[in-house]
């Protein structure tokens, strides 16, 4: 029997995790299905259930049903207790293990596909929601030389550079509090490019040198990255890397083999220039 795998979302028809995990199991020898289920607004948890019911091995996670997906695990990873969301559900052992692979995802991307260490740099992190406290665990791990928080509201940013006090000193503010200094790499972790908005981020906080990265991606450039080109930001990157990596992590957890996410990136950056 094949093994039958999906990603959850709301709305879902848009995803490429089906395309990813399809040249993932290619890549590796592993017989598997993966399809893209929409989950009603308010019935997430039931059409799990039903997944898992009906011999689904696992499934990604994605909008708006992170933090729901949380809940409904019987045990979870350490990163997915810090994130406070899972993006990857396992249904093989006993009960339901929940994951969060997002910051390990932007991790590798930025380290391996990039190749741009992060160990000893200053780092401004845009954002203090969801997709922000995803990765902040992982990030301090490369034992940075510093990290800013910064949000349009600063007291969110203090409370969420709060949460993080144990592993490190977390700088955070609002975005007027980042005037003055300036950063090896900025992440912009908000949903500002979704909607084509642009983010008051004070001039100068580009180091030379410095990355740009936007966790979203799209055809174009997004307006985060056309204001860094602006500022100065001298290597630009968006989050499409990101989703095959963090989605490589999710098939280690599944099959206990990690892809290279390399040439699976490099298909969809053809896929989107066309």
């Amino acid at each position: 029997m094949t093994d039958r795998y999906c990603v959850f979302g709301n709305p879902v028809a848009h995803s490429r995790s089906p395309a990813i995990h399809a040249r993932f199991a290619a890549q590796c020898h592993q017989d598997l299905s993966y399809e893209a289920l929409l989950a009603p607004l308010d019935g997430f948890s039931a059409t799990a259930r039903e997944f898992v019911a009906a011999g689904g091995k696992g499934a990604n996670v994605t909008l708006p049903f992170k933090e729901e997906a949380f809940g409904l695990c019987t045990r979870r990873s350490a990163r997915a207790e810090r994130a406070g969301a899972v993006n990857t559900l396992d249904f093989t052992g006993s009960g339901i293990f929940g994951d969060n692979t997002d910051g390990a995802g932007l991790v590798r991307d930025i380290e391996v596909n990039l190749g741009f260490p992060l160990a000893g740099k200053r780092l401004l992190l845009l954002g203090a929601g969801g997709a922000a406290r995803g990765v902040i665990a992982p990030i301090l791990e490369r034992q940075l030389a510093g990290l800013f928080i910064a949000n349009r509201n600063g007291d969110k940013a203090d409370a969420l550079a709060g949460q993080f006090s144990d592993l490190a000193t977390v700088d955070a503010g609002n975005f007027a509090k980042t005037a003055g200094r300036t950063f090896d790499v900025v992440i912009n972790a908000t949903s500002a490019s979704l909607s084509g908005a642009a983010l008051p981020l004070p001039a100068g906080i580009f180091a030379p040198g410095s990355l740009a990265y936007d966790m979203m991606y799209g055809k174009g450039e997004t307006p985060f990255l056309a204001l860094a080109r602006e500022q100065g930001a001298a290597h630009l990157a968006d989050g499409l890397g990101m989703l095959v990596e963090q989605a490589a992590e999710a098939f280690l957890v599944w099959r206990g083999v990690r892809p290279d996410g390399a040439p699976v990136l490099a298909a969809l950056r053809e896929q989107l220039a066309a």
